[in-house]
């Protein structure tokens, strides 16, 4: 447990917002829930990661629905994650006493529950503390209007589709209730204890549980989650930021179909005040395929076989897709809600442009998963050999045209990152035929594609000038993604080194990296790029200069329990964009193990 915020002072809103590093990330394998250093759960898409909001004051802080525990008196917090778990505590200080708040979405002794179901524990730990507790229905997005029913079972409440149910422990007094919130609260003393929770559903009938059956599952939840990270397979440096990380990347993995979600909100903006705000409540193929060799490189090789497979399974559905909804179909263009938005940065989306988007990285992405997974001792079936051979021929062919690139620009370019990527992917794909894991009739092809693709690299793409491989030919730009270069194995190690050192001149603020050059006024330092660097730094043998990178970037994101966002402001701290960004905790996670001269 550490205080929020690190100074030990009070919880503070400005205009209704907490800072973003103020939340902790709850899940259960299906949806995500944020709760804040101040009580208050402000965002929670129910039944499903990707649902609507029921609670959206992180985007409406005056309008928003919110489920919130907090003491009636000025506090203090303390913040953190039990041990190898995703169950959270509070620890509130007011002038009369100490209490502890316990929140987990619950889990059964099964694995998932048929609902969703949210219990928060209210624990006395000294003297007395009396707490006020507000569920305030949310809209779903300003979509829907809720309200109250009643029968001989108990009250519900209903927002569109979804029914819920309120349920609290004797101790908890109901100071009113109507169609917009529920009321009430609970003064605890040294070894009270009492429950409050939510129990969800949609188009579905629901169990009114009782609550000590609710309460026990916080528990039996909290052993399944030190259960999975017990039998984790990491034996490296930096335990316990890894084992955090892991915990974060088990939130995104939405069990129901295997998929990997980016991140669990839409529209946390990557400047305050821009209009850089997205929904992540996708799978992206490239961030699917990183999850996935994270999850090898762990030991998590179930979750890394259901991921893959269902990769395998809708890029032969749809095509090389640059990302797929939860459920594997084609995400919707964009469409704006009408929220104020973090801190009043609009707009609010749904859906996501890059739908519509060619991106060659995903070519790249998907045969260095298939090989990484082969190199684990995995087998592929025939069907996705296939698929991968195809794809192969696919990119041999496609590799000359121009692109979005990695960051998804609305300029096409001959971005060099996507270059390397399909060099990346022939590459694989010659290595895999070679060892007999792809149909061998078109490797000849491959072979002269791959090799056409680094001639054109080497020719169009170095600057002597800069003495780095810039950002697109004719430019004078770098990008920082270029450090994955190192660990796609492409070129030489001089030119590589003298690209990661130009990186982390240029783009380098402090303890973060910007993702390329000029992106500085628009957006913060996006922090995976800073740990790919760390990663090329140690596979190009500059290995203690990682370790000190990666060593300050941790102390620097050391600001709540251990959920990263997508960004940090290099002069403030401050986290921005979506969050838990599973991009940023598995590239800690590679950094760390490459590190620790842990097999790629």
């Amino acid at each position: 447990m550490k205080p929020f915020p690190r100074t030990g002072g009070p919880v503070e809103r400005e205009d209704g917002y907490l800072p973003l590093e103020a939340y902790a990330a709850l899940g259960e394998g299906r949806s995500v829930a944020l709760s804040g250093a101040d009580g208050s759960i402000d965002w929670w898409c129910c039944p499903n990661l990707d649902s609507p909001p029921l609670f959206d004051r992180l985007l409406s802080p005056h309008e928003g629905g919110y489920f919130s525990v907090t003491p009636d008196a000025p506090f203090t917090a303390e913040i953190g994650y039990r041990d190898g778990s995703n169950v959270h505590e509070t620890v509130f200080t007011t002038a009369t006493g100490r209490a502890r708040l316990t929140e987990s979405l619950n889990s059964g002794p099964a694995g998932r529950l048929p609902w969703a179901e949210l219990a928060r524990r209210i624990e006395g730990i000294q003297g007395r503390v009396r707490f006020r507790i507000e569920l305030v229905f949310g809209t779903r997005g300003d979509t829907a209007g809720p309200f109250l029913s009643s029968n001989a079972s108990g009250t519900a409440f209903h927002v569109a589709d979804l029914m819920g149910l309120f349920r609290y422990s004797e101790g908890i007094r109901i100071d009113g209730e109507d169609d917009h919130a529920i009321k009430a609260s609970v003064e605890v003393s040294a070894g009270q204890r009492e429950t409050v929770a939510i129990v969800a559903g949609e188009h579905e009938p629901l169990v009114v549980a009782p609550v000590a059956d609710i309460d026990r599952r916080i528990d039996g939840s909290c052993d399944a989650w030190r259960n999975w990270t017990e039998r984790l397979g990491y034996a490296g440096r930096y335990p316990e930021q890894v084992g955090r990380s892991a915990l974060a990347l088990k939130l995104l993995l939405y069990s129901p179909t295997g998929a990997i979600a980016a991140a669990a909100t839409t529209s946390l903006p990557e400047g305050i005040g821009g209009k850089k705000n997205y929904d992540y409540r996708y799978a992206w193929v490239r961030d699917a395929g990183y999850v996935i060799k994270a999850f090898l490189r762990l030991g998590a090789h179930a979750e890394a076989s259901a991921a893959l497979t269902w990769l395998v399974r809708h890029l032969e559905e749809h095509g090389a897709q640059v990302l797929f909804t939860l459920n594997g179909e084609m995400v919707s263009e964009e469409e704006e809600l009408d929220l104020p938005g973090y801190r009043n940065s609009r707009p609010v989306r749904t859906g996501n442009a890059a739908t519509g988007q060619h991106q060659h990285g995903i070519y790249g992405d998907i045969f260095e998963t298939a090989e990484r997974f082969v190199a684990g001792g995995g087998m592929l079936d025939l069907r996705s050999g296939a698929l991968l051979a195809r794809l192969a021929d696919e990119c041999a062919e496609k590799w000359k045209m121009k692109d979005a690139g990695i960051w998804e620009l609305p300029e096409q370019q001959h971005y060099t990152g996507s270059k390397i990527s399909c060099w990346q992917a022939l590459a694989r794909a010659v290595e895999m035929a070679e060892k007999g894991y792809l149909p061998g009739t078109c490797k000849d092809r491959w072979v002269r594609a791959r090799d056409r693709v680094a001639d054109w690299i080497e020719e169009h793409c170095w600057s002597e000038a800069k003495q780095a491989y810039v950002m697109y030919p004719g430019s004078d730009k770098l990008d920082a993604s270029m450090t994955l270069a190192v660990r796609f194995r492409y070129g030489s190690a001089d030119r590589l080194r003298a690209t990661c050192e130009a990186i982390d001149r240029e783009l380098g603020r402090g303890p973060y990296h910007y993702r390329y050059s000029g992106v500085d006024a628009e957006e913060g330092c996006f922090l995976a790029c800073t740990f790919w660097l760390c990663e090329a730094m140690a596979l190009l043998g500059q290995n203690d200069q990682a370790s000190e990178k990666f060593e300050a970037v941790v102390a620097a994101l050391d600001r709540n329990s251990g959920t990263y966002a997508e960004m940090a402001d290099p002069q403030t701290g401050g986290f921005l964009g979506n969050l838990p960004q599973g991009l940023t905790h598995l590239a800690l996670i590679q950094a760390a193990a490459t590190l620790s001269g842990l097999d790629l």
